[in-house]
C-alpha cells in the first residue's frame, strides 16, 4: 500500500509540474506573444496575412528608428481638440513581435481623448507638460479618475473604456506606452455612430433611450466632412 500510495503521490507531483511548465510556457494573456528570433522586421507591403506581419529579408537600422514623435500634432485643427501620433509596428517596422509601441498625443486648451478602449493593450501615459483629467471605467461600471501633470504616470488596464481631457487653459501632451506592437483603438462614440455599414438606428436607439431622429442627427456629426 506504501509503495502504491508513493506512486500516486510521484504522479500528482509530475502533474503539478507538468502544468506548471505548460502554463509558464504559454504566451501571457495581457499583451503580445512572446516573440522566437531576434528580429522580425515587418514587411508591411505582404500579402501574406498572418497574426502580425511576416518578416522581411533585409532589415536596416532605420526599420528601428523613428522621429515621428518629435512634433506637436495639430490639436487644435480637430473636432474634439486632440490629435494621436503613434509610434506601433505600422510607423516603426522593426517593433513587429516585440510586443510594445508608443504613441504621443497632444491637447489644445480643453481638448479631450474622447473615450475609447485599446482591446489589445494596456496603456500607461507619462505627462510630458500640461495638467489632464484622465479615468477609466471598469466593468462594474465604477469610474477611477484623477488630475495628473508634469511627470506624472497614469494606467488604464486592458480594454476597458478611459478618456484623457486637459483642464486648462495652455497646452499639453503625453508620451503613451503600451504592451502590443499595434494595440488598436475603438473610440466609442466613432465606433457606433460612424461604422460601415452603419449600426441599426434602432440599436442605437434604444441602446441610448433616445429617437431616431436624435440618432440620425448624432450620425450626421460624425459623416466624413466634404471636400
Amino acid at each position: 500500500m506504501a509503495g502504491a500510495a508513493g506512486s500516486s503521490w510521484s504522479s500528482l507531483l509530475l502533474g503539478a509540474v507538468a502544468v506548471a511548465l505548460a502554463v509558464a510556457a504559454a504566451p501571457s494573456l495581457a499583451g503580445d506573444p512572446d516573440y522566437l528570433q531576434d528580429i522580425c522586421v515587418a514587411d508591411l507591403n505582404s500579402e501574406v496575412k498572418v497574426n502580425g506581419f511576416p518578416c522581411k529579408a533585409n532589415a536596416t537600422a532605420d526599420d528601428f528608428f523613428s522621429g515621428v514623435l518629435a512634433s506637436p500634432g495639430a490639436a487644435a485643427n480637430t473636432t474634439t481638440g486632440a490629435v494621436v501620433t503613434g509610434a506601433n509596428v505600422e510607423k516603426v517596422p522593426g517593433l513587429n513581435t516585440l510586443g510594445v509601441s508608443l504613441a504621443r498625443i497632444d491637447y489644445a486648451p480643453g481638448g479631450l481623448n474622447p473615450p475609447h478602449t485599446h482591446p489589445r493593450a494596456t496603456e500607461v501615459v507619462f505627462v510630458l507638460y500640461g495638467e489632464l483629467d484622465v479615468g477609466f471605467v471598469t466593468t462594474a461600471n465604477k469610474l477611477l479618475s484623477r488630475t495628473i501633470s508634469q511627470g506624472d504616470v497614469f494606467v488604464f488596464p486592458r480594454g476597458l473604456v478611459h478618456f484623457q481631457r486637459n483642464t486648462g487653459d495652455k497646452p499639453a501632451a503625453v508620451v503613451s506606452a503600451f504592451n502590443s506592437q499595434l494595440p488598436g483603438t475603438q473610440s466609442i462614440a466613432a465606433t457606433l455612430f460612424a461604422a460601415s455599414p452603419a449600426v441599426p438606428d434602432a440599436v442605437l436607439a434604444k441602446a441610448f433611450q433616445i429617437d431616431d431622429e436624435e440618432v440620425d442627427k448624432i450620425k450626421a456629426k460624425f459623416a466624413p466632412k466634404k471636400t
